[in-house]
């Protein structure tokens, strides 16, 4: 099959899948790229051909659709029957694959930092001008993560690291003062993650640097890169008052909502909500604002989906106020045959209330703290706890939503 035949054919399957209402393999077929490649021939009845059509997405991808790939392979291979058969007497099949994701820095990103985020953290340094030792000399600094007796040395006069830093650092001060960011006996940035991660918990430790604000600053800055990549650096205790710091993986406390919120829509099979969803998980650590407007956007699509199916009809003007309403209306949220002065109507009322409240305040805080906007030398963003706690409020609305959604369909139907 030519591309451009593949093209115009996939053209009429996504028409297909969009007019059947089935978006989320509407959506792969119109976003990834797609290949077809013969894979067998069978003799039987003139011969015919065997062909995969491969939709090739990024891995990351690839993991999150989890065991939907099989759903939407079905459905696109169904749909691509359906073209085909006045066409060919060939069969065609549709096979969602991983796309080959070659990087030069793989090697070190698998250590579980990748080599980017080291370099911006140690860029910073030197923009900044951090002196990386501290109030200690290069050798006191280095010996209180490496063993420098047992490391190499690249002068000949010298038998370890310990006697060549001595005399370049501190004897003849020869080495520029970040020789230690390139040098390879230490692997800073090619090494494991926890050799960098102890190198900067160092920096910050308050016998390297007693300036408490000073050593906080350089956390903030530290995390700000650090983040995105799954880790972080912590005060794990004090000594004399002062923040002593370790690190730890990200527990991605946003994570057990996510997936929570990812049962839901796969529940109601909502195209809307996947596509937030996957904005959610990015962005929890990595982008606050961004997940604080999505959790909002999250409960939009949930009601959304619901009116609809539900045959109630909404405008594009109607905000998440009145959404919330018409869902709690036509759910009739508060139990059946409990009347307003009964014990927990009340309390139902104003827990409902209060979840929607809080992520429309979100949101809107939200806006505060978006670009676009000038901000002064002081200005500092939402946290990933804000996020968390947008994320948490909007999944607990949607999931009991979407939970009361079902009870009244079966009941109905029953």
């Amino acid at each position: 099959m030519e591309t451009l035949d593949l093209d115009r054919i996939l053209a009429t399957v996504h028409a297909l899948l969009v007019a059947e209402d089935m978006t989320e393999a509407a959506e792969l077929v119109r976003l990834y790229p797609a290949r077809a490649e013969q894979t067998g021939y069978d003799n039987w009845n003139g011969g015919t051909g065997i062909w995969e059509v491969y939709f090739e997405v990024p891995p990351s991808d690839y993991a999150r659709m989890g065991v939907r790939r099989t759903q939407w392979e079905e459905q696109v291979t169904a749909r691509l029957k359906t073209v085909l058969e006045t066409e060919t007497q060939d069969w065609y099949s549709a096979k969602i694959v991983p796309a080959k994701a070659y990087r030069k820095e793989w090697r070190a990103e698998e250590s579980g930092l990748p080599r980017q985020t080291r370099v911006n953290i140690l860029d910073g340094l030197r923009l900044e001008g951090v002196a990386w030792n501290g109030t200690l000399d290069d050798v006191e600094f280095l010996s209180r993560i490496f063993d420098l007796k047992e490391l190499p040395s690249f002068d000949t006069r010298f038998k370890d690291a310990a006697g060549d830093i001595w005399q370049h650092c501190i004897n003849n001060e020869d080495w520029e003062p970040d020789w230690v960011f390139s040098d390879r006996r230490f692997k800073l940035l090619d090494g494991p993650a926890d050799t960098f991660l102890s190198f900067l918990c160092e920096i910050v430790n308050p016998v390297v640097r007693p300036d408490r604000d000073e050593a906080l600053t350089l956390v903030t800055h530290f995390n700000d890169q650090l983040r995105p990549a799954g880790w972080e650096i912590f005060e794990e205790e004090r000594i004399a008052g002062r923040p002593r710091f370790a690190y730890r993986v990200l527990t991605h406390n946003g994570g057990r909502s996510v997936l929570r919120a990812r049962t839901v829509a796969d529940a109601l099979d909502a195209g809307w909500m996947a596509k937030a969803i996957e904005r959610l998980e990015r962005a929890i650590d990595t982008d606050p604002d961004l997940a604080i407007g999505t959790a909002k956007e999250l409960v939009e699509s949930c009601c959304k989906t619901i009116l609809t199916k539900r045959g109630v009809s909404f405008t594009k003007s109607d905000d998440l106020g009145n959404l919330t309403k018409n869902v709690a209306k036509e759910l009739q949220l508060v139990p059946e045959g409990i009347t307003d002065e009964a014990k927990g109507a009340e309390n139902i009322r104003l827990i409902l209330r209060n979840l929607t409240q809080l992520t429309n305040n979100l949101a809107q805080l939200r806006g505060l703290y978006g670009t676009g906007h000038g901000r002064d030398g002081q200005h500092r963003g939402l946290q990933p706890r804000h996020a968390r706690l947008a994320v948490a409020s909007a999944v607990a609305f949607i999931d009991f939503v979407a939970e009361t959604y079902r009870h009244r369909e079966a009941t109905e139907a029953s």
